[in-house]
């Protein structure tokens, strides 16, 4: 059986475009799932996969994320790793389901835990935005912030790997420098001129565009306003993201004895470095 994959929003269980992906368990809010229902689903999860990988926005509300520490907590588990990344949903999304897709290979759970961190890093995510007096995760001028009084203006904003803040029509963002497909989320309809699928989609050459309807719950939050067309951009082939992975030297988690990537382990959080030390 696959490793199992998690999310904390059913609209985080994103479609597969090309080839199999086992679809994500969806974990949720305290208000709508009691914490017996939460715990028996996670066991179950665990019976049938043996472990199992929870990926969240590091914004999720606190107590959404002690919800997810009670489940582990409760049933006294190292096999469930709670990953939270600091990412846009969307982006979210597009990160579980590589793990989704990369579940049906050889690789262990202490490498699909750990790859998280490493995949995230070739996702360009960003969106086009009405506003962004109130975005808060990169740094905005007062020009920016003045403009955003002003009817009609839109800005461009790439959160990931690298932020940039651009007015569409002037200076374009840099895209990635490997093939990727674009995944695309809006809270309204498709405007006339839309900047991401008709300017930035061609410019960074992506291999296809898919519509994603509607936009996740947490965008709004996310990007400080609801009217927002939310983009990432990110590898599509799973066969790719084995061989990047593959080419990470691999450590022995000291703790809890599972293979991992990077400097610390998904399941147990210890450092790398401190285990050998």
């Amino acid at each position: 059986m696959p490793i199992a994959i998690a999310v904390t929003s059913g609209d985080l269980v994103l479609p597969a475009p090309d080839g199999p992906a086992p679809t994500a368990a969806v974990f949720r809010p305290p208000g709508e799932q009691p914490l017996e229902t939460a715990v028996t689903q996670a066991g179950l999860l665990l019976d049938q996969c043996g472990h199992l990988v929870v990926l969240y926005p590091d914004a999720l509300p606190a107590p959404y994320v002690h919800r997810l520490h009670a489940v582990r907590a409760l049933l006294e588990s190292e096999r469930i790793a709670l990953l939270p990344v600091g990412l846009p949903p969307l982006a979210v999304g597009v990160l579980a389901r590589q793990l989704r897709q990369l579940s049906l290979s050889d690789l262990g759970p202490g490498i699909l835990a750990s790859a998280a961190r490493l995949l995230a890093h070739y996702i360009y995510a960003g969106a086009e935005l009405a506003s962004v007096a109130r975005l808060d995760r990169m740094p905005v001028g007062l020009g920016p912030h003045v403009a955003s009084l002003l009817p009609g203006v839109r800005f461009g904003v790439l959160v990931n790997p690298v932020p940039q803040l651009v007015r569409p029509g002037g200076a374009e963002i840099p895209g990635p420098a490997y093939p990727t497909r674009m995944t695309v989320a809006r809270a309204g309809p498709r405007r006339e001129s839309d900047w991401v699928t008709d300017t930035l989609a061609p410019a960074w050459q992506v291999q296809g565009v898919q519509e994603i309807s509607p936009l996740p719950e947490g965008s709004a939050r996310w990007w400080g306003t609801p009217r927002a067309v939310e983009f990432a951009a990110a590898i599509p082939d799973p066969s790719v993201l084995y061989q990047l992975i593959a080419s990470v030297r691999r450590e022995e988690c000291r703790w809890c004895g599972l293979e991992l990537i990077g400097d610390r382990c998904g399941f147990c959080s210890a450092p790398v470095a401190a285990a050998a030390a």
